[in-house]
């Protein structure tokens, strides 16, 4: 059973990548930064149900994710640091007060930015997929 739930984990991470992608290519930056933290979350839960065989915490914090996994002690630090900065965009994108200041806090640089942050770090979580 938890081999099922964990390819669904990937499969929805795959899709919110690349709807991620969709909105970088409409301008929607602000859908990539949040679409790109629940990609990177989405792994990780899938990471640690293949490893527990446990529901996932509930939690957004993508560090707080990852210190329960096995491969945590080798996270450097340039690693650690894009995990913390894709969990601001969760809260960001989740509880900023108007739609106009949520859209002003990514622009097309910081959009693309993330989202080959993003893609990095996919690429390497593969190796903890298989």
């Amino acid at each position: 059973m938890s081999k099922e739930i964990v390819k669904n984990w990937y499969e929805l991470a795959d899709y919110d990548l690349e709807s991620a992608k969709a909105m970088l290519d409409s301008g929607r930056y602000l859908y990539v930064a949040f679409l790109c933290q629940q990609t990177i979350e989405k792994i990780l839960k899938g990471l640690f149900v293949k490893e527990t065989s446990k529901t996932p915490p509930y939690t957004h914090n993508l560090r707080r994710l990852a210190k329960q996994l096995s491969f945590y002690e080798t996270l450097n630090q340039e690693q650690l640091d894009q995990l913390d900065r894709l969990n601001v965009y969760y809260i960001e994108s989740r509880y900023t007060e108007t739609l106009e200041e949520m859209k002003k806090a990514i622009g097309s640089d910081e959009g693309h930015a993330i989202f080959e942050e993003c893609r990095e770090m996919t690429k390497w979580l593969e190796v903890y997929k298989k």
